[in-house]
C-alpha cells in the first residue's frame, strides 16, 4: 500500500471560531432516499460512529425478543423448532443477507462466530485445491483473528502461510497457491480492496477467493456472485446491526457446495439430522455449512434487525457513505488545528470503505503521554466524554465509522468540530519550540492531509473484539 500524502488544506478556527458547515449539514440531511431511515433506530443526542463495531439497536428487536422469550419459548417451548421456524432460521435469515452481498438464494447460512466460519471456509477451501498445493495467502493487513485462524488451519493441512499486501497479490500468487483468505474492507485504514480483480488473478492461477465482508456488508454493494467469489464471510452486530455476538455467516457458492467438505461435520449438516446415524453424510447445497444447534435468541433478533432493509438500495447507502465520509474530512480540515491530524483512509472513492481513520501525529505535543498513554487515545477519550463516540486503534489511529442508515451530516459536522475542539485544547496545552513553530507553518501540513491508502505495517496493530 501507498503511503499516506499531505496536501494544502485551509486553517483550523480559533476556539471561537464559526461553525460555518453546520447549515450545509442541516441541508443535506433534509435530502435523499434515506433522510428518515435514522427513525428505525434507538437512538439519543450522542454522535455514534463506532457503528463499524456495534451497530445500532433497531427499534424493531425488543418487541419480536419479547415474543421469542414469552411466547416461543415461554409457551411453546420445544414445539418453536417447527411451529416458530427455528430450525430453519439459520438458512432463512441467510435469504434476507444475501441480496446484501450480491448472492443468488441457496448459498447463505447463518450461524457460529466470524472465526469458526474463516476456520470452515479457510480447511474447506484447502480440501478442494487439490494435490499439489503448498501454501495458502493471507492479507497481510488482516484482522488479527483471521490471520490465527488461517494459520492454524494450514498447519493442520501441512501447508505454509504466505501473508501479502493485497494489492500484490495479483503478482504473488501461484500454481501452488491453494487459497487467498483476504478483507474486502481493511478493518483498521478503512480500505476497500478491488474484489472483481483480485479474484481473477487468483483464479487465473487455479487458487480459490476467500473474502472477509465484516468491515463491507451492509456498507456498500458486494458483488459476490458476479466477480465469482468462492467462499465468503462476514460479521452481523456492525453494519448490519444484529447485536452483540450476532451470528456470523457462510457464502460456498452454488458450483462448489457439492464439493465442500467442513471440518465441523455436526448433526445440523447432517443429511439426516434426526437419524442419528453415526457415519456422517452431508446435507445437500448451503446446508452442509451449518454445525450445531443454533443460537436462538441472537439469531432472531438479527432476522428482526433486517428488517431496517425494507424498502432500501444498497446503491442509496453507498452514495451516502461516501458523501458522509468526503463531508467529514471536509470538516475536520476547517475545524481541526493544523498539522495534528492526517488522514489513512484512500481519497478515492472507489478505494474506500465508509470510516474514516485518522492518524493522530501532533507537530507540537509528544505522540505519547507520561505515563504511557498514546495521544489519540486520550483524544478519543475525550470525544467519548463529549458525546462523539468512535474508537482508537493502536498506535495513533481515530477510527471513525459511517453507518447510512442512521448517520447524518449534523452527526459528522459535530464530529468534526468537537475534534477540533480537543486538538485545539491539546495544542494549547502543548510545549513551544521554535522547531516545532516551524513545522507547523509548513503550508504541506495545514489542516487534515487526505489518505491514499493505509500507512505501511498497519496490518500490525491488534483490534478490539468486534473489529
Amino acid at each position: 500500500m501507498s503511503e499516506s500524502r499531505e496536501t494544502p488544506q485551509s486553517p483550523g478556527p480559533t476556539a471561537t471560531g464559526a461553525r460555518k458547515h453546520a447549515a450545509r449539514a442541516a441541508e443535506l440531511d433534509a435530502v435523499g432516499p434515506l433522510a428518515t431511515t435514522r427513525d428505525r433506530f434507538v437512538l439519543d443526542d450522542t454522535v455514534y460512529l463506532d457503528g463499524n463495531s456495534l451497530g445500532a439497536l433497531p427499534r424493531s428487536v425488543p418487541d419480536r425478543i419479547a415474543e421469542v422469550i414469552n411466547h416461543e419459548w415461554g409457551e411453546l417451548r420445544i414445539r418453536s423448532w417447527t411451529e416458530a421456524g427455528w430450525w430453519t432460521a439459520p438458512e432463512r435469515i441467510g435469504e434476507k443477507i444475501a441480496p446484501l452481498i450480491g448472492a443468488a438464494p441457496g448459498q447463505v447460512v447463518v450461524g457460529d462466530s466470524t472465526s469458526v466460519n474463516v476456520f470452515k471456509a479457510v480447511i474447506g477451501g484447502i480440501r478442494m485445491a487439490g494435490k499439489g498445493c503448498t501454501e495458502i495467502l493471507v492479507d497481510a493487513t488482516t484482522f488479527p483473528t483471521d490471520g490465527y485462524v488461517a494459520r492454524s488451519a494450514a498447519r493442520m493441512a501441512g501447508l505454509a502461510v504466505r501473508p501479502v499486501e493485497p494489492a500484490r497479490i495479483a503478482d504473488e500468487v501461484t500454481e501452488r497457491t491453494a487459497l487467498a483468505l483476504v478483507n474486502h474492507v481493511d478493518y483498521r485504514t478503512g480500505e476497500l480492496n478491488d474484489m472483481a480483480q483480485i479474484t481473477a488473478a487468483l483464479h487465473t492461477a487455479g487458487a480459490l477467493a476467500v473474502w472477509d465482508l465484516c468491515h463491507s456488508a451492509g456498507a456498500l454493494p458486494v458483488a459476490l456472485d458476479a466477480c465469482g467469489v468462492d467462499l465468503a464471510v462476514g460479521c452481523t452486530y456492525k453494519y448490519l446491526n444484529g447485536g452483540p455476538g450476532s451470528p456470523a455467516y457462510l457464502y460456498l457458492r452454488e458450483s462448489l457446495q457439492e464439493r465442500f467438505e467442513s471440518p465441523l461435520p455436526g448433526w445440523n449438516s447432517h443429511a439426516d439430522p434426526f437419524g442419528m446415524d453415526p457415519g456422517y453424510a452431508p446435507a445437500d447445497g448451503v446446508l452442509r455449512g451449518r454445525v450445531g444447534t443454533p443460537d436462538i435468541l441472537s439469531m432472531l433478533a438479527l432476522e428482526a434487525a433486517l428488517e431496517v432493509w425494507e424498502g432500501v438500495a444498497i446503491e442509496d447507502v453507498r452514495t451516502k457513505s461516501l458523501a458522509l465520509t468526503d463531508f467529514f474530512l471536509e470538516c475536520v480540515a476547517a475545524y481541526a488545528p493544523p498539522g495534528w491530524v492526517r488522514s489513512v483512509t484512500p481519497d478515492e472513492h472507489r478505494r474506500r470503505g465508509s470510516q474514516v481513520s485518522l492518524a493522530c501525529s501532533p507537530k507540537l505535543s509528544p505522540a505519547v503521554e507520561p505515563g504511557g498513554t498514546p495521544l489519540a487515545g486520550t483524544v478519543m477519550a475525550e470525544l467519548i466524554r463529549r458525546g462523539v463516540v468512535g474508537d482508537f486503534r493502536h498506535p495513533d489511529v481515530l477510527r471513525f465509522g459511517f453507518t447510512p442508515l442512521y448517520t447524518t451530516f449534523a452527526d459528522a459536522e459535530r464530529a468534526a468540530w468537537v475534534l477540533g475542539e480537543v486538538l485545539r485544547e491539546q495544542a494549547a496545552a502543548a510545549p513551544s519550540s521554535d522547531s516545532s513553530s516551524d513545522s507547523v507553518s509548513d503550508p504541506a501540513s495545514d489542516g487534515t492531509a487526505r489518505g491514499t491508502g493505509a500507512e505501511p505495517g498497519a496490518g500490525a496493530a491488534a483490534d478490539g473484539a468486534t473489529g
